[in-house]
């Protein structure tokens, strides 16, 4: 039986890109998972009381040109997700660029097979914002969830830091093993709430 399970992104976040590559690994190599990627503005978590929405003015948000185009790649061309998703991740985290430049962006998206134009339509068209915010605002408000990546499974949600990438090529079993304990973790031990180690060994 598939694990289903959904989790949060914003292309800003080194954890969100250490938990969706495990993720993308895991799915690469036949995990039985029913995934959903979710969108989530970290801006818009660190809007001040009294300031506007970032969705009303997204062009100043450092991430949500980005994570639009992956939403509209995500819906509209789902074959192409996987790797557009880990470039978005890599744009931001090996190449030190800019997530709202246009032009970096429209260059990952046509270096991976997808037209950029036609993203950029949804983009410009008011769409793909839109959908950002409903699911931002829809699972902040029925899982109180305020970052990425954030694991949801039926009623349960957590916030995950996994400490390790799984880049391409990585070995598959260890990033099914990572899921999956924590899938397991939030669906069979609610009970936890926090388990935090108090340093990092490195």
């Amino acid at each position: 039986m598939s694990s289903v399970f959904a989790v949060t992104w914003d292309y800003r976040c080194p954890f969100a890109r250490n938990a969706h590559e495990h993720i993308l690994t895991g799915l690469a190599a036949g995990a039985d998972w029913d995934v959903r990627y979710l969108a989530f503005s970290l801006g818009q978590v660190h809007v001040e009381e009294g300031e506007p929405d970032v969705w009303d003015r997204w062009e100043e948000d450092s991430g949500l040109l980005a994570l639009q185009a992956g939403v509209v790649v995500r819906d509209e061309f789902p074959e192409r997700f996987p790797e557009v998703h880990r470039a978005l991740f890599a744009v931001r985290h090996d190449e030190a660029l800019h997530l709202n430049d246009r032009e970096v962006v429209a260059r990952t998206l046509n270096e991976h097979g997808v037209a950029a134009d036609k993203v950029f339509e949804r983009i410009d068209s008011g769409t793909a914002i839109a959908t950002v915010r409903a699911e931002h605002e829809e699972f902040a408000k029925s899982h109180s969830v305020w970052g990425v990546p954030t694991f949801v499974a039926g009623d349960q949600a957590a916030f995950v830091r996994l400490m390790d990438r799984a880049p391409a090529g990585a070995d598959p079993a260890v990033s099914v093993r990572a899921v999956e304990r924590v899938v397991d973790m939030l669906t069979g031990w609610p009970e936890l709430n926090e388990f935090k180690h108090t340093s990092i060994p490195r």
